[in-house]
């Protein structure tokens, strides 16, 4: 059973990360699992529920959200901003970057989890240039196929210097993606220069490890065991950062799926792997980003 687990999981990433093809993605399930309905619901098992429950409540008093809309980079933007309702004195601002399926309210909920942990969260919608983060995640898919990275990273990179401007800010910000955001978050590394304090990235496609050099803020990388396709990448990403004396911890949860995270997904979700990068992860924020 976990052998077809393992193998479904593989075929699914496939589907989300290279073919987008959902016929071709059901013709494989059925053949590994006998039927049509058997796929479709292993599918559903393993892809992220967009009506998974909320972690933490849109509407919990102890928080202040709102939707942001604005011009950056010569394109639309838009985010999805929590903070603290009552705190008192200065906060960082953590930036939390989507998956390829965009703002979706899962990623909202991680924005108001990282709001309770203290700081300022702003969650970009960087599909926003596109007409903003659709509801049929298949179109998100292919949507993010189309970003123009150069302003994806302006976007954030003004936004981030309008958030360090605040009043409440300690001045310092950080990043914090997953999948495609982990991607970005290493990118925006390369690109930031002293603006971020600190960058998380889950399970996050790595850039060239001839890109380490360029690095000039504290990085923590989280990566799933059985996570070959990224680990292919991340690997040599971390030994060139260790190479050129960059500040990096890095952390591989064993027996673990891509996505591990992501609690909407009832198949890649790993509670225990999930809690200890989430404290890890404050942790690091707090020591980075505090005033």
């Amino acid at each position: 059973m976990t052998e077809l687990r393992d193998r479904a999981v593989a075929l699914y990433d496939a589907f989300t990360h290279e073919h987008h093809d959902r016929r071709t993605l059901l013709k494989q399930m059925t053949a590994l699992v006998g039927s049509v309905a058997a796929a479709e619901a292993l599918i559903v098992g393993i892809a992220a529920s967009p009506a998974g429950a909320a972690v933490i409540d849109p509407a919990d008093p102890r928080l202040r959200t709102e939707i942001v809309t604005g011009d950056e980079a010569g394109k639309p933007s838009r985010a999805y901003v929590a903070a603290p309702a009552k705190a008192k004195g200065k906060r960082g601002t953590v930036f939390v970057i989507h998956e390829n399926r965009g703002l979706t309210p899962h990623i909202q909920d991680v924005a108001r989890r990282v709001a309770l942990a203290g700081f300022t969260a702003i969650a970009p919608d960087l599909l926003a240039p596109q007409g903003g983060t659709p509801a049929d995640e298949d179109r998100a898919r292919t949507l993010i196929g189309t970003v123009d990275y150069d302003v994806a990273l302006a976007q954030v990179a003004a936004m981030m210097a309008k958030a360090r401007a605040q009043p409440t800010s300690s001045g310092k910000a950080g990043i914090v993606g997953f999948c495609w955001g982990g991607a970005f978050v290493n990118r925006f590394a390369i690109a930031a220069g002293p603006a971020l304090a600190a960058g998380v990235s889950y399970y996050g496609p790595a850039p060239a490890p001839a890109e380490a050099a360029k690095v000039r803020t504290p990085l923590m990388l989280h990566y799933a065991g059985k996570d070959a396709r990224v680990a292919a990448t991340g690997l040599p990403w971390i030994e060139a950062l260790k190479a050129a004396n960059k500040p990096v911890e890095a952390f591989t949860y064993p027996n673990v799926d891509h996505a591990f995270n992501n609690d909407t997904s009832a198949e890649r979700y790993d509670a225990a792997a999930a809690a200890l990068a989430w404290d890890r992860t404050i942790a690091f924020f707090h020591k980075q980003l505090d005033a």
